[in-house]
Formats: structure tokens, sequence, C-alpha cells
């Protein structure tokens, strides 16, 4: 299982390279919260971006998957020093684009604001702007940990048999520390507002994909208001799991985008 230390923390990586000698572009892949990790694009996404002459570099945030899971440090700033960190750690220098699905789009939109020679794109899947005016979200979303936290902490789990009942139950488990055992959901309720300024000081290009059903889709707005190089996709009928329920066109979507966007960049990098 590989792993890096960064940032204080034991982070699982996983980095699939592609046949070519010289890849067309670096991929990041930052999940969502408490329910995913890393193999929600290790079974999507990232095996299509190889393919198509991308690395791609999957990893489980720190509490999640099989990363370590310690007490605190939960914050977007905390996800932006493990990410920073963890690039370091790997080698890898030049600027990648960072693909963010949920709460990994606001910890990838960070990051690049942060970090901006780090950052050569971005790629929003279902990601909350979260500016002065949509700060309430955050405070949903901290409630919403806050209940099923209460429910995990207060509802025993059932014995269990058979190895799909297993695998719930260890998952459940798993759950039940991150929200009962961290600080997460505390750290979340603390997370700074990314004002409009810092939205509007991204340079890099942006790629924002929602479903036409999502209770994020008023994250369009904000994004066409505040990100001057922004390309936006609205996935109809879909909701916020357009990664599960709409992989092929968002396949297509991601793949076509970077060839547009990294393809300049790489014939420069030949010429000079």
């Amino acid at each position: 299982m590989p792993e890096v230390h960064a940032n204080g923390v034991k982070l699982h990586v996983q980095r699939l390279r592609p046949r070519r000698p010289v890849p067309v572009a670096t991929v990041v892949f930052v999940h969502g919260l408490v329910i995913d990790n890393l193999s929600s694009f290790y079974y999507t996404l990232a095996a299509p971006v190889v393919d198509a002459g991308a690395e791609a570099i999957l990893y489980d945030l720190r509490g999640h998957g099989r990363s370590e899971r310690p007490p605190t440090g939960y914050g977007l700033d905390d996800g932006v020093a493990d990410l920073d960190g963890l690039l370091d750690a790997i080698g890898v220098r030049h600027p990648v684009y960072l693909l963010g699905n949920s709460f990994g789009a606001i910890l990838a939109t960070r990051m690049a604001i942060v970090h901006p020679e780090r950052v050569a794109g971005l790629i929003l899947v279902e990601g909350q702007c979260v500016t002065e005016g949509d700060a309430a979200w955050v405070e949903d979303m901290a409630n919403s940990l806050t209940v099923g936290a209460l429910g995990l902490e207060r509802q025993p789990l059932p014995r269990v048999g058979r190895a799909s009942h297993r695998k719930f139950a260890k998952f459940v488990h798993h759950c039940d520390a991150l929200l009962n055992g961290t600080t997460l959901i505390d750290d979340l309720a603390l997370t700074p507002a990314i004002p409009a300024r810092m939205l509007e000081s991204l340079e890099c290009p942006v790629l924002a994909a929602y479903g036409e059903r999502s209770e994020l889709i008023g994250a369009v707005d904000v994004l066409r208001r505040h990100v001057s190089n922004l390309t936006v996709e609205i996935f109809p009928g879909l909701a916020h799991t357009i990664l599960a329920d709409g992989t092929d066109d968002l396949r297509d979507l991601v793949l076509g985008w970077i060839d547009q966007v990294a393809a300049p960049e790489l014939a420069h990098a030949a010429v000079g």
C-alpha cells in the first residue's frame, strides 16, 4: 500500500502513469467527505485519464480511506497543507490539474488560491463556492454531519455475519470514528468563507460541472460572476451525484477539456 508522510500525517496515495514518456498533464483527484475516498475516482475517471496520456494521482484525505485518522486538523487550510506536502513528498514540482468532487472541489479551489504556482487548472465537480453569501452552506453541512454523528453514536450496530454485512459494518464504524472521534465537524463549522475577491484572483482555467437538479446549482452564478477563465457544463436531470450517475458524459467532458487546455502548454514546453 503506497504511503507518504505529508504535513505530519500518513496519507494513502495511488499514482498511475501513462505509457507515453511525457504525460500530457498530471491530474490530482480530490474526493469528498466522510463516505468518500479515492476509490470513487479510481473506478470512474482515473483510468480514462491515464489512457488519454495523462498522469493520475489519487489520495485519501486525512481520516478517510486508508490514510491516517488524526484527532484534529480537518479544516480547509489543513487540507491544503496536506496536499501541498503530498506533492512535495512524491516529487511533483510542476503545476497540476486538480479535479475535486463535492467538498474536494472546495479544497481544490482553496489550493489554487493559496498556491497558484502549483495549479495549472481546476475541474470542479459539484463544488460549492464558499463566498460570504454562501457561508450558510458550510453551516448546513456541519449541522447535517452532526445529526449523522449523533445517529451513529446512539444506534449500535447489529450483529453481522455475511461478508457484505461485515464490510458495511466496517464502513459504518469508519464513519462513526471520523465524525465522533475527530474535530472534523467543528473544523468545518469554523471554515472561513472564500471571499469573492479571492475567486477573482484565480488565473488558471476552470471547468465546473453541476447537475441540473443539484442543491448546489446556485454556485454556477457565483462562478460566472467572479471567475474569468471559466467553462460550465450542466448535466440535465442529474443532482449531486453526477460522478456516479453521469460518469460517461463527465469522463468525455473532462478529457476534452484537458486536451484543449493542456495540449498548447505541452507544445510550448516542447519548443522551449
